[in-house]
């Protein structure tokens, strides 16, 4: 891998985002040419019940309106399904930002183009699935998304290339698990076919940043270090400006789609076994210090995960007994 250093006279440790594009540009080439060798394209039509579809009230006479129980998908699954597709109908945000964040030309423009055409066939899939099965009211879904759009995007770690790898390491993994949970949660099998095709993407792309992140490490480990420190201790989801968002997220942790137990377990720790983050030495002052909060941080977040599956326990003890009593 080619090297390129600080320059002369700069701090010990510091990187432009220019340098370290520039220093990972062969990686990201390395990565994108296994992922283009283990991507399977698909078709997002042929995961759509066509069959099941029927018009709308509108501009066909025979419209029929929406109802909810027109749908098979349960009412955990319809809530998941919504912020799972508002979130991805952000899209020309995402892109607008990595762009501009990991530029358009060699590998890095590559990977950005080629990482948009993917995504933009998950929001494809579920908006066709979502109105041919009836799966939510359209009127309403597009209210939200015209709401949601309209606000736009702007992610945290706008500021910096690093921070921003960082996220997108923990993130799309988070999207996966939110969307393999979202099928198994739906009740429709078709449904959890759908979601489990998006979610397979979803690990690549996580594959793909989370190994751009231990290249990171290799070169700028303190920074680096700093960077997982800030992502993992202030994470959040990019649909966190949906409108309703916070009841929705409520929601769905009691339903078991995501919630911190979800997080701490099968989104956070993996990345970080992965990079064997608390055996990184070598560090400097900064970087040790950050690796130290870092820990203190999931041991903080793992007891609070903890607290969060005993009252998840005690509710559906509670749920039971009603049902017994019924």
């Amino acid at each position: 891998m080619t090297i390129a250093t600080p320059h002369l006279g700069s701090p010990a440790g510091a990187w432009t985002d220019a340098q370290l594009l520039y220093a990972l540009e062969e990686v990201v080439e390395k990565e994108l040419n296994r992922h283009l060798q283990v991507a399977k394209d698909w078709m997002p039509h042929e995961y759509v019940p066509w069959s099941d579809g029927r018009n709308f009230p509108g501009l066909f006479e025979d419209g029929e309106a929406w109802e909810k129980e027109q749908s098979k998908v349960t009412e955990i699954g319809r809530i998941a399904l919504i912020v799972n597709l508002l979130t991805e109908d952000n899209l020309p945000s995402y892109h607008h930002e990595i762009a501009s964040l990991f530029g358009r030309d060699g590998a890095w423009g590559t990977w950005v183009h080629r990482w948009t055409a993917e995504e933009g066939r998950h929001g494809i899939v579920m908006r066709d699935y979502l109105l041919t099965s009836r799966a939510v009211d359209p009127d309403k879904l597009e209210q939200f998304r015209m709401s949601h759009m309209s606000e736009g995007f702007e992610s945290d770690n706008r500021h910096s290339m690093l921070h921003s790898v960082a996220y997108v390491a923990f993130q799309e993994l988070a999207t996966r698990i939110s969307h393999r949970n979202t099928g198994h949660q739906s009740g429709d099998p078709v449904c959890d076919r759908m979601l489990a095709r998006i979610a397979t993407d979803e690990n690549l792309h996580m594959v793909f940043y989370r190994n751009l992140l231990k290249a990171a490490f290799e070169l700028a480990p303190d920074l680096t270090m700093q960077a997982v420190r800030d992502v993992v201790v202030n994470f959040r989801m990019p649909g966190h400006g949906i409108p309703g968002f916070e009841r929705a997220a409520a929601q769905m942790a009691i339903g078991e789609v995501y919630n911190m137990r979800i997080h701490h377990d099968d989104v956070l720790q993996p990345v970080l076994r992965f990079l064997k983050i608390m055996e990184i030495d070598g560090l400097g002052p900064e970087g040790l210090k950050a690796q130290e909060e870092l820990g203190l941080f999931m041991g903080g977040l793992d007891s609070e995960a903890s607290k969060f599956d005993e009252k998840l326990a005690a509710r559906k003890a509670r749920m039971a007994a009603r049902a017994a009593g019924a």
